[in-house]
């Protein structure tokens, strides 16, 4: 956390979603203003929402808190798309699009999440990148109020939220689905917080309440919280379980287990906290370990692979043993092939089984990727900032933020490609990509029933046939825009500030506390230091060969409480993509903030 003592908070601009009027800062005067700069395909954005709402909660009107929604992807840019985004995941704030980064820029943002604090005088009190600040800021709000009340300086008056208008439609951003063997479909019905079965588009059963929430039970009282995953299992091990379909429950950090003779649903993974601490390759009681936005599930190798979308890793789940323990990745978002768990991934968030491969989603990095034989392979994608829709060799086709994989009757590969409003196909025989059909409403699956194949067309609220007209599309590359900071050629120093909150110290008792991870795009931008290491100040060498590119830098820090009789432990991370311009006379020393919990 960086404090910015007295810093008037520059201006916000933009479109205004959420509220009746373009607002200004002049008229938050009064308030606790906490601005929220989100990307809506960021899952750490996503964690940023969900701990962000019981602080409104408590503060009530006294607090505004506002999304600045900067953008990664072209379609993030579309404000019906904002608006979708923003009933999807419940934001009860008011939200301006900053599509041209301005405010942004303005506030010197470096990361996704960025959270920045207002007083009621207009000035700007602390500045945090990353999530898992819900603490710190709730002390931190408490204090505005506490002082602002007192002075009389405190607007504790009706907030600027306005909440928009809400069509009644049988599902509202349904997630995944797949069809089960009476030939009926299962749907997570995510904005419902429920499952939906259905047969020719009419519901004969929902599963679940629709309450945000978490309850086991019948499925009239079940509780689930954006659910978005399915897999059915084997019909032997669901005989050994007692339950037939795993349930990847996103919100609640839980995989939850539904018997479709009765409906009852169980919790078979998770305790409901996120995770925060270190990635092993043991054996875990799966019903005591935290998990992170699992997204989907999928049966492959004798056990259920998780796609931990909120730490960038495949997990395993062993229904029998009822343990669970990390796949692949290492929690650093990227892309890297190779052996087993030593990869990087990028918010995977789709999985489906072909054989012997395991295919994978890897949605930040517009990627389709796939496991054999305890490898990882990519055969589209090119890394977190390239992007677009092009068809052809798979190497230079380029997705966007795709969230739905499948494997096609004729055993080509079917891509649900979200931000392009589009289904594609990758031919693992020839290796090209083409197109099937575009102009759809941000698929987020491909279902297939028998011969047929059916797109979750989540924000047109449906399920529809897919309709093949195979073209091949030449589109255009396309790259994530942010303000560049300049940096000379030759000798770099990257140093990463920590410094443990008050109360709290560096622990090492399970080794160094600090670690730090640095590669670069292109590669070739870094002639030396990339890698790494467990001291947060490195030396790097960077090349005068390449003009521009992207230092990507994973930091964390452990530290634990001083004097307390049960000491908790924090471990603090943050990830960053910081765009570098290359020039003879620049910087040669960077300097970054690691904020502390």
């Amino acid at each position: 956390m960086t404090a910015t003592s007295r810093v008037r908070a520059p201006e916000l601009t933009g479109t205004w979603l959420n509220a009746d009027t373009t607002l200004t800062l002049a008229d938050l005067r009064g308030k606790v203003v906490l601005l929220d700069f989100w990307t809506f395909c960021c899952i750490n954005c996503l964690h940023v929402l969900d701990e962000l709402r019981p602080l409104e909660q408590k503060y009530g009107d006294a607090l505004v808190v506002v999304g600045v929604h900067s953008p990664k992807f072209a379609h993030e840019r579309d404000l019906d798309a904002l608006a979708a985004a923003v009933e999807r995941y419940g934001v009860e704030h008011p939200v301006v699009a900053d599509n041209d980064l301005t405010t942004w820029d303005a506030y010197a943002a470096r990361a996704w999440p960025t959270l920045v604090l207002i007083d009621p005088h207009g000035y700007v009190t602390a500045t945090m990148a990353g999530e898992g600040h819900a603490q710190s800021l709730d002390r931190m709000i408490g204090d505005l109020v506490d002082r602002h009340s007192r002075d009389g300086s405190l607007d504790t008056g009706q907030g600027p939220y306005i909440p928009p208008p809400v069509a009644d439609t049988l599902l509202r951003f349904p997630g995944k689905a797949i069809a089960l063997d009476n030939g009926n479909l299962l749907v997570c019905d995510s904005a419902h917080h429920r499952l939906v079965e259905l047969v020719d588009d009419e519901a004969v059963r929902f599963i679940g309440d629709g309450t945000r929430g978490h309850a086991d039970g019948p499925a009239d009282r079940a509780r689930f919280n954006e659910p978005q995953g399915l897999c059915v299992l084997p019909a032997a091990i669901a005989s050994d379980v007692g339950y037939d379909v795993v349930v990847a429950d996103t919100v609640n950090h839980r995989l939850r287990g539904l018997r479709l003779s009765d409906g009852v649903v169980t919790t078979v993974a998770g305790t409901g906290k996120q995770w925060r601490s270190e990635p092993d390759e043991h054996a875990h009681d799966a019903v005591s370990t935290d998990l992170s936005s699992p997204w989907d599930v999928a049966w492959f190798d004798g056990k259920v692979i998780v796609a931990m979308a909120g730490i960038h890793q495949l997990w395993w789940f062993d229904p029998v043993k009822r343990t669970i323990g990390v796949y692949a990745g290492t929690t650093v978002e990227s892309l890297r092939d190779g052996t087993l768990p030593d990869v990087w991934l990028a918010q995977p968030s789709a999985l489906a089984v072909d054989r012997e491969r395991l295919w994978i989603i890897d949605s930040e990095t517009s990627a389709l990727r796939y496991v054999e034989n305890g490898r990882l392979h990519t055969v589209v994608g090119q890394g977190l900032f390239d992007f677009g829709h092009v068809d052809g060799p798979g190497k230079t086709a380029l997705l966007q933020h795709p969230l739905g994989v499948a494997v096609l009757p004729d055993g080509r590969i079917g891509i649900a490609d979200t931000y392009n409003g589009a289904v594609r196909c990758f031919d693992p025989e020839t290796g090209n990509v083409s197109t099937l059909a575009d102009g759809l409403a941000e698929p987020g699956d491909l279902v297939v029933n028998g011969t047929d194949v059916i797109v979750v067309e989540s924000a047109a609220h449906r399920l529809t046939p897919l309709r093949i007209a195979e073209s091949v599309v030449g589109g255009q590359r396309q790259q994530v825009i942010r303000t560049a900071t300049e940096v000379g050629t030759g000798a770099l120093t990257l140093s990463v500030v920590f410094t443990p909150p008050p109360g709290q110290k560096l622990d090492d008792s399970f080794g160094p506390p600090t670690r730090l991870t640095v590669t670069s795009d292109p590669p070739e931008l870094l002639v030396d230091g990339a890698g790494e290491g467990t001291d947060l100040t490195r030396a790097l060498t960077i090349a005068d060969s390449v003009g521009e590119g992207v230092l990507q830098v994973v930091a964390q820090a452990a530290s634990c409480d001083i004097d307390a009789v049960n000491a908790a432990c924090h471990l603090t991370r943050q990830d960053w993509g910081v765009p570098v311009r290359i020039t003879a006379d620049g910087p040669t020393r960077l300097e970054l903030t690691l904020h502390g919990r």
